[in-house]
C-alpha cells in the first residue's frame, strides 16, 4: 500500500498550539497522538504565595473564554477551606454569571468554530456569505451572554467582581431588567438554534464512554453537586485525587487525567447532557427530544446539538433567576481566613474544572492544583481519533484529514486562551 502523509499547518478554530501524529500500516492505525506544545503557563506556581482574594482574579487569566469557570472553582474552593456558604440571591447570581458563561461560549463555538464543518466551509467569514442571517444570530447570541457578563463581572473578558465571599457589588432589579428583555429574545433564538443543528448531517461515531460530571439534586449542575459517571462513581469533589491521577505525557506539555483504576473517561457537554437530563427544565427537555436526542448521547458529532440545548437551558435560568431577584442586603459573607485545604469543582462550558488549595493562618497560599477540562479529555480525544480514523481508513486522504480536525473540534478543546493553529502529520506506511 502506497505511504500517505497528511500536513495541516492551519487550524483557526481550535484555541492553542498542538499538532496532530497519526500513524497507520496497512490497514490498522497504529499510533495517535494529540501533540500539545504550546509552552507550560505556570499558574499553580504563580499561586503560591498569594493572598487567597487573589485567586479569583488570577486565575481568570487563564482563559479569555471562559474566565468565569476559573473564578467559580476558586471562590468554591477557597469557601470550603474556610467553612463558608454562599447561598440565598449570591448563590442564584453566581448562577446567573455562569449562565452568560455558557451562553457566549457554547454559541461561539456553535456558530463560529464548529458549523463550518459540518457544512463544508473554511471558516464563519465564508460560511457568513451564504447564510448571513445564521451568522448573525449566532453573534447576537453570544452578546446576550457577554452581556450578562458584563453587568455580574465588571466586563466582559477576564471579570473583575467576583470575590471569595460573593461579589464586589451586586446589580439592582432595574439594572438587570433590560437584561431580562434580551435574554427573551436569546431563549427563542437558543430554541431556533437546537432546531438548526439538529439538521446539520452527522457521522454515526456512537461511543461507549464513562462519562463524568457534577450531579446537583434538583438543578442542571453550575457550580455544586457530587462527582458521578455512569458507571458508579459518586464522591464528594474533596475526594475527586482519590479516583483520578495527572500525568506527564512525554508527546504533550498538558498533563493527561484519567481514572487510576481504568484509564480515559469523558467530560463536557454530552457527558453532563447524559448524566443529568432530567435536570434540564422542560423547554430543553423538549427541544432536544424534538431535535431527535435521548435522554444519553453517545456521539460526539451530536455534541453541537447538545450544546445548543445547554444554550437554551442557560437562556431559560437566567430569566428565571432575574425573575425572581431580590437584592441581597451586603454584595458577600464575610470570611475569616484559617489554615486548611479547600475542594472546588464547577462545570465549565467544557467539562468539570477541578481546583485544590492549601492556605495558611493568614490565608496565604501555599499550594495550588487545577486540573481544567480539555487535560481530563486529551485521552479520550486520542481514543476518538483512532477509532474514527480505523473506521474510515478508506477515505480519501483529504477527507479523512479534515475529519479529523472535526473530530478534535468536538470536545471544542482549549489548549490556551488565544486560538492559534494546530498542525496535523499522518503518515500511512
Amino acid at each position: 500500500m502506497k505511504d500517505k502523509t497528511i500536513k495541516i499547518s492551519n487550524l483557526a478554530r481550535i484555541e492553542g498550539e498542538g499538532a496532530l501524529f497519526v500513524k497507520i500500516k496497512g490497514d490498522a492505525v497504529v499510533d495517535v497522538r494529540l501533540e500539545i506544545f504550546e509552552p507550560p503557563r505556570f499558574f499553580e506556581a504563580l499561586l503560591r504565595g498569594r493572598a487567597f482574594g487573589e485567586a479569583p482574579d488570577i486565575t481568570a487569566r487563564i482563559c479569555g473564554i471562559c474566565p468565569v469557570a476559573y473564578q467559580m472553582s476558586a471562590v468554591h474552593a477557597m469557601e470550603n477551606a474556610f467553612g463558608v456558604e454562599v447561598d440565598g440571591p449570591l448563590r442564584a447570581l453566581r448562577r446567573l454569571i455562569y449562565c452568560g458563561e455558557w451562553i457566549e461560549s457554547h454559541t461561539l463555538h456553535v456558530y463560529l468554530l464548529h458549523a463550518p464543518d459540518y457544512l463544508g466551509y473554511a471558516d464563519a467569514l465564508r460560511m457568513a456569505k451564504d447564510h448571513p442571517g445564521i451568522v448573525e444570530r449566532g453573534l447576537q447570541l453570544k452578546k446576550a451572554g457577554n452581556e450578562i457578563i458584563r453587568l455580574m463581572g465588571g466586563r466582559e473578558v477576564h471579570p473583575i467582581n467576583v470575590r471569595v465571599g460573593g461579589f464586589y457589588k451586586v446589580p439592582t432589579k432595574s439594572e438587570l431588567a433590560p437584561v431580562a428583555e434580551r435574554l427573551r429574545w436569546a431563549r427563542e433564538a437558543a430554541l431556533e438554534t437546537v432546531r438548526w443543528t439538529a439538521t446539520l448531517p452527522v457521522p454515526e461515531f456512537d461511543q461507549d464512554y464513562e462519562f463524568v460530571g457534577l450531579r446537583h439534586p434538583f438543578e442542571y449542575p453550575f457550580n455544586e453537586g457530587r462527582l458521578i459517571s455512569n458507571r458508579g462513581l459518586n464522591i464528594s469533589v474533596r475526594e475527586y485525587e482519590d479516583s483520578f491521577v495527572e500525568e506527564q505525557i512525554p508527546h504533550s506539555h498538558a498533563l493527561h487525567s484519567r481514572f487510576k483504576n481504568r484509564g480515559a473517561y469523558l467530560v463536557g457537554p454530552i457527558a453532563r447532557y447524559s448524566l443529568n437530563f432530567d435536570r434540564l427544565s422542560p423547554i430543553a427537555q423538549e427541544a432536544a427530544r424534538a431535535a431527535g436526542l435521548s435522554a444519553v448521547c453517545r456521539n460526539p458529532f451530536r455534541s453541537i446539538v447538545v450544546r445548543s440545548v445547554e444554550i437554551l437551558q442557560a437562556c431559560d435560568e437566567a430569566i428565571r433567576i432575574i425573575d425572581g431577584y431580590e437584592r441581597p442586603t451586603r454584595p458577600a459573607v464575610p470570611i475569616r481566613p484559617r489554615a486548611g485545604t479547600g475542594y472546588g469543582c464547577t462545570e465549565a462550558p467544557r467539562g468539570i474544572l477541578y481546583h485544590r488549595y492549601r492556605v495558611d493562618d493568614a490565608g496565604v497560599i501555599q499550594e495550588a492544583k487545577i486540573v481544567p477540562p480539555t487535560s481530563q479529555n486529551q485521552k479520550m480525544i486520542e481514543d476518538d481519533l483512532r477509532r474514527f480514523v480505523q473506521a474510515n481508513i478508506n477515505l480519501p486522504k483529504e477527507k479523512l484529514g479534515l475529519q479529523c480536525e472535526q473530530t478534535i473540534r468536538n470536545y471544542d478543546p482549549c489548549i490556551s486562551c488565544a486560538t492559534h493553529f494546530l498542525r496535523l502529520h499522518y503518515d500511512r506506511e
